[in-house]
């Protein structure tokens, strides 16, 4: 049987990840919730940028976007993602990858209405990803944005939430002379239990 121990400790993969996640919030001073996501054109050409990931639910990882920006478009066209969680200040990371579907109205409502009213005015008001002819244009669009929809906007149909279901799940924590310690969590669809290893660093 593999030995694992400490941190990387435990029969269910989200919730150790949210244990190094909640470590992570001690340590990090900013953003302990960024992941580097990734995600490919329809060339096949890969995409990368940071977003902030706002939960780990019991069966996936869940961040919310515009569904018209590249990250939504190329989402939405491949129905997969990877993402890598770094910790400098734990010297640790999380890599996943799998399958991403929308997130519920309900759960993208509710988070929506959580988000300060300035950041809810400007999922209206911008047009991730795309060409835009100066700052200036955009607090035209955050101002008229906010004269028609008011102090209780409603969520955009344009902007909500992504579900990432892993296929594979890695831990990996830093180690003396880079001996670093892998742990890779894998399965062939989301319905099937995890196989675990080790990996070399």
């Amino acid at each position: 049987m593999l030995s694992r121990k400490g941190i990387f400790a435990g029969d269910d993969p989200f919730e150790i990840a949210r244990q190094w996640l909640k470590s992570a919030e001690a340590t990090e001073v900013n953003d302990p919730n960024a992941i580097a996501m990734a995600t490919v054109d329809s060339d096949g050409l890969p995409n990368v940028r940071m977003v902030l990931l706002k939960d780990i639910a019991d069966d996936a990882f869940v961040f919310f976007t515009n569904y018209e920006s590249a990250k939504g478009q190329e989402i939405e066209s491949s129905g997969k993602a990877a993402f890598v969680m770094h910790w400098k200040s734990l010297r640790r990371q999380v890599r996943v990858r799998g399958l991403v579907t929308r997130e519920s109205d309900a759960a993208s409502d509710a988070y929506y209405t959580s988000r300060a009213l300035g950041s809810r005015i400007g999922a209206w008001a911008s047009k991730q990803s795309r060409p835009l002819a100066s700052k200036t244009a955009l607090m035209e669009a955050v101002a008229k944005a906010g004269l028609k929809h008011g102090p209780n906007p409603k969520r955009p149909p344009f902007w909500g939430g992504y579900r990432i279901t892993p296929l594979e799940i890695e831990f990996w924590a830093d180690g003396e002379f880079r001996l670093h310690d892998r742990f890779k969590w894998t399965r062939a669809t989301v319905t099937e239990a995890w196989t675990i290893e080790r990996l070399n660093p």
